[in-house]
């Protein structure tokens, strides 16, 4: 049973950081209604920063807050610059320029910082907490509570503030949103601001565990891509719950049935979320969309 117990909570803490990175891409989608290939990347260049601040002596803390304020800066800059390009057109092309802006951000990190992976301290202790034969680090459990209480802080700007709902109405329909009088321009790069912003939290948490490169949160995009649809694209509690959800049973399909292992369990949890999508398309917690004719 300890081993069960034990399997389920390392799940938890790897889907913690599938969370983290899917709450940004919600975030994006939800404010914004298109998908940011990039947000793995502009995360990564903004924990690079946050890397540069470390190394110049000063505390990680302040290397947070000053590659929060960066990415935030930076996010509103590529919205502005780029995607705003292309407004009005085919949103698949928007899509596919986030891909280049991927590649191209990448890029630039490896050209400053190189791409040979390097330890990053954490925000939390290093030490390991044992109860009935299960263990957990500090670590971990720092990274979930921060995980939730940013997701019940962006449950709350997006159900109970003028801001979340200005955001809400853009994303659902930017025509009639200008129509209302709200300045859709500016909120499409607020949203940008914080997703990257978040996305620098998400960088500064998991660095630690995957050690930073240009290249550390490409494998993790594609569970944080899969979490955001599984949960639903516009709900922040269903990225973190799909993110906990294909942890745990990765950790549980690798360790108890034979046939799958180490090797095939990468694709349980998306054999998975194949199935909860064809009953529900809409992801676990999003929701249905309707259209009047």
């Amino acid at each position: 049973m300890s081993y069960f117990v034990q399997l389920v909570v390392d799940g938890l803490a790897t889907g913690s950081v599938y969370g983290a990175l899917a709450l940004a891409i919600v975030l994006v989608n939800r404010s914004t209604g298109m998908i940011n290939f990039s947000q793995g990347a502009l995360a990564v260049l903004s924990t690079f920063v946050a890397y540069a601040v470390v190394q110049a002596g000063a505390p990680l803390l302040l290397g947070l807050l000053v590659a929060v304020a960066f990415a935030v800066v930076l996010g509103a800059f590529v919205e502005r610059v780029v995607v705003r390009r292309f407004e009005g057109g085919d949103a698949n092309t928007a899509v596919v320029a986030t891909i280049g802006l991927l590649v191209l951000v990448s890029g630039i990190a490896g050209a400053i910082w190189s791409y040979d992976p390097r330890p990053f301290p954490s925000l939390f202790p290093n030490a390991t907490l044992g109860l009935g034969g299960v263990f957990v680090s500090v670590r971990s459990i720092g990274t979930t509570v921060v995980i939730v209480a940013v997701m019940v802080l962006l449950q709350l700007l997006f159900r109970f503030t003028k801001l979340g709902l200005a955001m809400r109405a853009v994303a659902d329909n930017p025509s009639s949103a200008a129509l209302s009088g709200l300045p859709v321009s500016r909120l499409l790069m607020i949203g940008w601001g914080i997703a990257a912003g978040l996305g620098a939290v998400a960088g500064v948490l998991v660095a630690p565990q995957l050690f930073i490169s240009p290249t550390m949160l490409d494998f993790t995009l594609v569970y944080a891509l899969a979490a955001a649809i599984l949960g639903g694209l516009d709900s922040p509690l269903g990225a973190v719950v799909a993110g906990w959800f294909i942890g745990v049973v990765e950790n549980l399909a690798g360790a108890y049935v034979d046939v799958i292992g180490n090797d095939l369990k990468i694709a349980v949890p998306f054999a998975a979320m194949i199935v909860i999508l064809a009953l529900r398309p809409q992801g676990l917690f999003g929701r249905r969309t309707v259209v009047r004719v």
